[in-house]
């Protein structure tokens, strides 16, 4: 069975901008996948003080790999891209997320989806919009809901 699966990228080192384009051709080639949409860039603030802005957006993959499968696949792609798990808020090449997966609520030690912190994140929710508009997750929130809690400050669309 094919689900759309949405990924958050993230990156702040190594020419971010890069670094998510690497990605989303590498993503592009997953087996049993294919890439049906991207939102724009967007720059925002890092969570932690006296980092690098980051560079963000979601994609929008169509798949039939099993979650914890498409998760090992995601992270080999972090991997190839130079990324190193030092800190849990560290600086990073790239930053893969599974935010949602189809209609489907996972809560195994590896992977948590919704994406448990994705309803305070303006640089998850406001790209996701782009793609999902009137979206309602598994667990019965409505993205616009979220949006309205979720102020935009802090994001700026990048041109392109």
């Amino acid at each position: 069975m094919i689900e759309r699966v949405y990924i958050g990228l993230g990156s702040n080192l190594a020419d971010p901008e890069e670094q998510l384009r690497d990605a989303l051709k590498a993503m592009a080639r997953l087996a049993q996948s294919s890439l049906s949409g991207v939102s724009s860039f967007y720059a925002s603030d890092s969570l932690l003080p006296g980092q690098p802005r980051y560079t963000n957006a979601v994609a929008a993959l169509d798949t039939s790999l099993p979650p914890l499968a498409l998760l090992d696949a995601l992270q080999a792609i972090e991997n190839q891209q130079g990324r190193e798990r030092l800190e849990r808020w560290g600086p990073r090449t790239l930053d893969l997320d599974i935010l949602l997966f189809g209609n489907r609520l996972i809560d195994e030690p590896r992977l948590k989806v919704p994406h448990y912190q994705m309803q305070a994140r303006a640089f998850v929710l406001y790209p996701l919009a782009e793609l999902a508009p009137g979206l309602t997750f598994a667990d019965g929130r409505r993205l616009d809901d979220l949006l309205a809690g979720c102020p935009f400050e802090g994001l700026e669309r990048l041109p392109g």
